[in-house]
Order: structure tokens, then sequence, then C-alpha cells
């Protein structure tokens, strides 16, 4: 019995280990299914509540939070940093090193935060001082336009102890003027910063109803190329470039930097390329300050044009940025253009600047329901009516009748609220109650509550005026920095220093820069090409490297450039199935690489008989001599290439011969027969092209060269090269020639009078200016006609005098640029119109921009050769 008991209790003990072995089954969690429910809240937790903007107020949590803090510090005085970041604890749970930097970046911004200390510099990467260093405090226009305690919404802190806003309410579309950038879990936002007047623009432009348009703005300037800019979204391309100009020959000086680096970082990427040998200079000096100054010095040889393109090629003087307009909207991660988040900016604003007139509306109306039954109570004497009442209701309801005939001429119900306030005031403020005032300030109540019901009658024109009173109080000083260009794009081949010497070894074959001991054929870059022609009419292109099999028979071996319409090709060949012999002329513009064509028919046996490489297009002539033959009456002969036409590579080109060929021999070199290149000038990007682009400026053949002449004053004479960088200010750009007569009419800065001078430009290799070079001195009309005339209206004391007509050519004659000429008038001159000019009735006997004809030229040592007496009287001197 008792074994019976034994095995029963045994078997229970086994079921209940059994159930709850069952129960702790049902309670285990799964790694799997944990890491995928915490990853997504903690994907969530990172977008939502700290690297993503939100839509509302344009701020991260953390910058929300920071502006929070220092507006309940501000005091008007300068908090330690230190302080604010300990503040701010209060309400970001994540440290301060992350407050820290995200205060140092709001104050670099220069928007929202009034610096003192040592800040850094984004522009040369120098990081802030320590914290308990430097100081800071609102903006007041982060006091104008981020808070309004009337209309946030708030929540509470982490901790449950503070209270912090929901979103702050900001009247202004922030979150595009400083841009953002994040990088959450699986999630990234780079919103790029835009112009403060332009975005203020936009947003008056949505309210009218106007089309607009939105490119980014950065502190740092530079240039920047915003065609693929994609409003802002995923796929879009932001190229940016440094501003570099020419010193002299052998120095160039970047004074602006693209946006995200540093003169540090960008020094770098120069020194690495010049490691890499992709370019060549001697030094690079920093010299930034205020503003940035990096001079490269250049070696000797290396042209400054080319090395401008080249720095942009190799070097971070150009990035690309890809935006990616992600914000919190309804908390989610949305992707939004920056024209829907101007327009939805526009329309919070709006909507604020609404409620903020209804609050005051309220208040406006309580105060007049206030002082107008203050003014009843007091003037009717009600107060003497609770003199005989015991109790506190009985004093209520006695004012309560007597106010009761008043009731009608108030514009809402009294409450017991507003007599207990009544019962409120002193006895000496009702001794001194004074009527004038107090109808005084009814009346303005009245006027002030009429213009805030216009206002919210006419809402969006109260919108646009708010907005043209932010420009004009902030919009000082915040011009645009950055200029809006469009960049053409640089081929690395074309400005590539060459750092290797191309070698080949024709017996084995191979060819490459590693064959130092073979044959020599030109300098290259590691990034060139190469053409090699063999005997049997195949050629390829293939990437330069140390060793390359180019096999045997071959003829011809050089650095290809791609795109060359101007190296020529001049061959004979013999077709093996046929046995004629073609001659042809054909340029190699652009082939796949590494693939083998044929320039011949293609057929067994075929091969070159004739050939020669022309890198200007010239055309040699040649002398033929055929094979003895029975019956043959005419055995040599001459030709001429540039009796052909010059087709593509394919052609099969002109019979020479059908007799078999002994020998061919070049007779005498010839010349270019593609004459002179004809040029283009595209405004848009300032760069010269053959591509039909822009303004034609002419067809320029050997030594032709252009001149540039700026607004400032400036002329300078070049070559007609497409690698050459102008001046942003160019006022005129052409063909130079030394033949050519300009009136220049300039205000001179030291003598203060208005002056008109007729000139030669002399050729020079330096900018040079023609109007002196005082800094006050302005260039006002420079003419080309041969017989310009203009018209003087005066001003100030003289504005009685009847205006002036002066033709130039009577007025004085054709001396040196460097001449001051001679002044237009001694009285106080308003304005200098251009007329028409004159029509020669004889060009022969006239002094004229004829280009047969070089006009006399009177030349002066001293520039200052006039003098006046006091009544404007030419005095003449022996000089």
């Amino acid at each position: 019995m008792d074994k019976d008991n034994e095995q029963i209790d045994i078997t229970q003990n086994e079921n209940s280990e059994l159930q709850e072995q069952k129960d702790d089954s049902k309670n285990l969690k799964y790694i799997t299914s944990m890491y995928k429910t915490w990853f997504l809240d903690y994907a969530s937790y990172v977008i939502l509540e700290r690297a993503v903007p939100h839509i509302y107020d344009g701020f991260k949590p953390v910058q929300r939070r920071i502006l929070h803090a220092m507006k309940r510090l501000d005091d008007g005085r300068y908090n330690k940093v230190a302080n604010i970041i300990g503040f701010t604890m209060q309400f970001h749970p994540h440290g301060d090193a992350s407050i820290g930097d995200a205060l140092v970046q709001l104050g670099q911004k220069e928007l929202l935060i009034d610096m003192q200390g040592n800040w850094g510099n984004i522009l040369t990467g120098d990081s802030a001082a320590a914290p308990r260093y430097i100081e800071a405090r609102l903006s007041k226009f982060a006091l104008d336009v981020v808070f309004n305690t009337k209309t946030t919404e708030w929540k509470l802190s982490y901790d449950g102890r503070n209270k912090e806003p929901i979103n702050l309410p900001v009247k202004f579309p922030l979150l595009l003027t400083q841009g953002v950038e994040g990088i959450a879990v699986g999630l990234a936002s780079k919103i790029l910063p835009h112009n403060f007047n332009e975005l203020i623009d936009a947003c008056i432009h949505y309210f009218k109803n106007e089309d607009f348009e939105l490119y980014p703005d950065f502190l740092t300037g530079g240039m920047a190329d915003f065609s693929r800019y994609n409003d802002g979204l995923r796929g879009g391309k932001v190229r940016v470039r440094a501003k570099i100009e020419k010193l002299d020959k052998k120095t160039l000086k970047i004074s602006e930097i693209p946006f995200g680096k540093t003169t540090s970082s960008l020094i770098e990427s120069v020194l690495n390329a010049n490691e890499k040998n992709k370019i060549k200079i001697k030094k690079i000096n920093d010299n930034t300050a205020a503003e940035v100054e990096i001079l490269v010095y250049l070696v000797s040889g290396i042209s400054p044009d080319k090395m401008i393109d080249a720095l942009y090629a190799f070097t971070d003087c150009e990035i690309s940025i890809s935006p990616n307009s992600c914000v919190i909207e309804d908390n989610k991660p949305k992707f939004l253009g920056v024209r829907h988040m101007l327009k939805q900016s526009a329309n919070n604003t709006l909507n604020l600047l609404q409620k903020e007139l209804l609050i005051r509306l309220e208040e406006l109306e309580a105060a007049w329901h206030l002082s107008s039954l203050e003014k009843i109570f007091i003037e009717n004497r009600i107060y003497n009516d609770i003199e005989e009442c015991e109790t506190w209701d009985a004093v209520l309801e006695t004012i309560d009748r007597g106010l009761d005939p008043f009731k009608k001429l108030l514009r809402r119900e009294v409450t017991q609220d507003d007599i207990i306030r009544l019962t409120e005031i002193k006895i000496k403020r009702i001794s001194k109650y004074n009527t004038f005032k107090t109808d005084e300030y009814i009346i303005s109540l009245q006027e002030e509550m009429k213009e805030v019901k216009f206002n919210l009658e006419h809402i969006v024109d109260y919108t646009i005026a708010y907005y043209k009173e932010i420009k004009r109080k902030y919009g000082k000083g915040k011009e645009r920095r950055t200029e809006i260009r469009n960049f053409d794009s640089i081929e690395a081949t074309k400005v590539v220093v060459a750092n290797e010497k191309l070698y080949v070894n024709l017996k084995e074959g191979f060819a490459g820069t590693g064959l130092k001991k073979d044959e020599y054929i030109s300098d290259c870059s590691d990034i060139d090409d190469i053409i090699v022609f063999r005997k049997d009419g195949t050629y390829f292109i293939a990437k330069v490297s140390e060793k390359i099999f180019i096999g045997a028979n071959v003829i011809h071996i050089a650095v290809f450039k791609k795109n060359d319409s101007r190296t020529i090709y001049n061959c004979v060949y013999l077709d093996g199935k046929t046995g004629y012999s073609y001659m042809k002329r054909f340029a190699v513009k652009g082939v796949t690489r590494d693939k083998e064509y044929n320039l011949t028919k293609g057929n067994p046996n075929s091969k070159i008989l004739y050939f020669t490489a022309n890198s200007n297009g010239e055309a040699e002539t040649i002398r033929i001599t055929l094979k003895p033959r029975a019956r043959l009456k005419k055995n040599n002969w001459e030709m001429n290439f540039g009796e052909l036409g010059i087709k593509g590579r394919s052609s099969m080109g002109n019979i020479l011969s059908k007799y078999a060929i002994h020998k061919i021999v070049m007779k005498e070199k010839g010349i270019s027969t593609l004459g002179g290149r004809k040029i283009w000038f595209d405004t848009s990007v300032f760069r010269l092209n053959t591509d039909n682009r822009g303004n034609y400026l002419g067809e320029f053949k050997g030594d032709d060269k252009i001149i540039v002449m700026t607004k400032s004053g400036e002329f300078v004479i070049s070559p007609a090269e497409l690698t050459i960088h102008f001046p942003e200010d160019i006022l005129k750009i052409e063909k130079y020639s030394n033949k050519k007569v300009y009136t220049a009419i300039f205000y001179e800065g030291e003598k203060k009078f208005y002056y008109l001078k007729r000139f030669i430009f002399e050729e020079t290799e330096r900018p040079i200016s023609f109007i002196g070079d005082h800094a006050n001195s302005k260039l006002s009309l420079l003419l080309d006609q041969k017989m310009p005339r203009v018209e003087i209206v005066f001003g100030g004391t003289h504005k009685h005098r009847e205006n002036e007509t002066i033709e130039a050519i009577e007025f004085i004659g054709v001396k040196s640029y460097k001449a001051r000429g001679k002044r237009l008038s001694i009285y106080e001159i308003k304005a200098i119109n251009q007329l028409e000019p004159l029509v020669p009735e004889d060009d022969e006997n006239l002094d004229t921009n004829d280009d047969e004809k070089t006009p006399f030229i009177e030349h002066n040592d001293d520039p200052d050769f006039e003098i006046f007496d006091q009544s404007g009287k030419q005095i003449s001197l022996d000089l």
C-alpha cells in the first residue's frame, strides 16, 4: 500500500514538473523577436527624437531644448556656455557633449545666438574654446521670431519635473535658412542652407501666387552649379567650387572655399594631388584670418588657367553635394522638396500670426470690458450702496444690481469675477480717478481692436508686411554669398600634369611608362590614353600603363586626345582584295577603349603604304612611283592631300592607283587646311568654347588674341585658349585688334572730375587699368563706334545749364591708354547719356576705326597733361 502511494506521489511530481516546463515555455522570449522589436523601437526613437528636424519649427530636439533653456535664462546678458549646457540637461537626457556640440553649431550659423569669445572658425576648422570660457545669449532675431509662450504647446520633460515645448512657434523658414544634417538608423537627412533674404522674398511671392525658385547659399561663399538641385530631394546634385583668381603668372589665390570644407582639408587635398603628380606646385601658404586667403605658387612653365582647372578636377576645390530633404511631419519621416517646406513654413507663420492676433483681440476686449466696468462703478458711485450690506453675498448682489442699468453698454455679460475685481479697487485710486485719462485709454483700446480686426480680415497682407519688416530689421548684411554659376565639365586628361614618360619597344611590341631603356615617345599622364596604328591597317586605343602589348609592325603611337578634331591622319593603303591603292584623310575623335578597328576595308593582305599624323590638319604633297609595267606611260606623279576632304575614319577613301606602287615619299610639307577656329563665349559659365554656345567672337588663327574689358576699368589681352578663366565683371570681350580705337568716359577719383579719352589698347600679359589707379575712379562709358557722341546733363548748382553734346572725335585726338584724357567740364555733372553716333561722309579723311590704317597716337610721358585755371580755361604749357 505504501509503495502504491509512493508511486502516485512520484507520478504527481512528474506531472507538476511537466506543467511547470509548459508554463515556462510560454514565457520564453526568443532573441530574434526581441532584436526585431527593440531595433525598430531604437530606430524610431533615433529618427524622431535625435537626428531628423521637425518641419513645424525646423529644429532637432536638442536644438529646441537648447533654445528653450536659453530663453528661460535670458535676462539680456551673456551666460556661460557651461551654464547653458547644465541648464539644458534638465530637458535633454543625452549628456553634455551632444548639447555643447549642437550649441556651437547653432552659434556658428550666425543667426539665433549672439556669441562672445572664441567660438571656433568654420573657415579653418578650428574648434571652439572650452564651454567655461565662452558665452552666449539669444539674438534679437531669435527673440522676435522663435518664442511666444501664449502660442506654445507644452509637454513634460523626460523625468516629469519640467515642461518643455513640443514645438517652438517659429514664424520664419529657419529649417531652410540654417540647413541641417543628421544620420539616423537607416535614414539620413541633409538640407542645405538657403539665403535669408531670398527665403523672405519667396514667402512673399507664395502669398502673392507668384512663382519662385530657391537655391542654397553657403556661409563659406564659393560658386555653385544648381542645375541638378532637384528641389533638394534625393537624387539631386550640387557642384560647389572654390573661388580661385590669378594674382600673376606664378601665383593663384583661393579666396572662398566649398561648403563643408575647411582651409586645412582643402590644402591637404592639394598636397595629396601634388604628391600623386596630378598637379605640380612649388608651395602653398595659408594666410586665412577673417577671410580665406590660400596662395598657391606654381612651378615655372605651368599655365595658371590650366592649373585652376586641374585644382577643380583633382582636389577639393570642387566637390559634389547630394541633398536629401527629410523632415518629421505628423510624427513620421517624410521626404519633401524645399519649395514644399517653404510653403508649409509660410502657412504656419500665417496661422501663428492669426493666433497671436486673436489672443491680442481677446486681451483688448477684456481690458476694454474691465475699464468700462470700473468707469461705471466709480463715476456712478455704486460703491456707496454697499455701506449698509452686512454679508459678502449682499455686497456682491448690491453691486450687481447697481450695474443693471449699464449692462446694455457692455460687450459681454458681467460675471462674479468681474464684481469681485471691482471690490478690490483701493480707496486711493477711487479718490484720484481721472475720467479723461480713462476715456483716452478706452478709445485707444477701441482703435487697436479695430486695427487687429482689420489685420485678421486681411491676414495675408498682414503676413506679407510681417516678412517685409523682418527683412528690413535683419536682412542687412545677409546678401547672397555663393555665386550661382553653370559649370563646364572639366576633362581631367586635358588638365592633368604630364607626370610620366611614354616609351615603346617596336621590336618586341610593347609600350608603357615602365620601359625606361627603350625609345622615348612623349610625356604623358597616368590617366591618358594612347593610340596605336599598325602596318596592316588596324588601330586601337588603350589606357597608359607600365607595360602593355601593342603587337608587331607598329607604324605610329602617340597620346590620344578624345574629341580632337584638329589632329588629321593622312594615309595611303593597299586593298588586299582588289589590289587598288586608296588615299584618305580622317580624324579619330572617339572610339571604344581596347577595341580593334581597321582603317582599310578589312580585306586580307591589306596594308598601309604611307601614313602621317598632323596635329593641326596639315596636308603635304607626296610623290608616288609605280612598279615597272609594260605599256605604262606614266610611272610617277605628285599628289596633294589638300585636294581631299576630311572624312570619317571608316570611309574607303579615293582611288590613288589601280597599279602596284613601288614607293611613296613626301615631296613637300603642307600647311593646315582647317582654317581658324571659330570661338564662342558662353556668358553662363564665363568660358570659351568651339561648340556654338554663347556669343560668337570670330575665327582665330595663329597668334590671334582676345581682349577683355571689365566694368572696373581694366583690360587684359590673352591667347584664345579654351582653358582661360575670365573675371566676373566682364564689360566687353572680343577679338583683339591693334588698330581699333576706343572711347572711354570715366570719373577720375583723384581730380574728382569726369574725363574723356580716345585710345588703342596695347598688348599686355596682365590686367591693367585704363582709367587710372585711384580707388575712387569709376568707368562710366566705353564706346567703340567710329564717331561716338555723348550728352552731358548738369546737376547740383549747375542744373539749370543746358545739356551739352560732345563729339568725341572733335573733342580729343587718339592718345595712349595710359593718358588721363581731357576733362569733360568744370561744372557738376549729373548724368552722361550715349547718343547715336555720327555717320562719316568720307571714311578716308576721318580718324576712324578703319582696320586698313593705324591712327596717329599722341604719346605723352606725363599722363596729367592738362592744366586749367579757376575759370575752366586750359593753360598751354611747353612740356
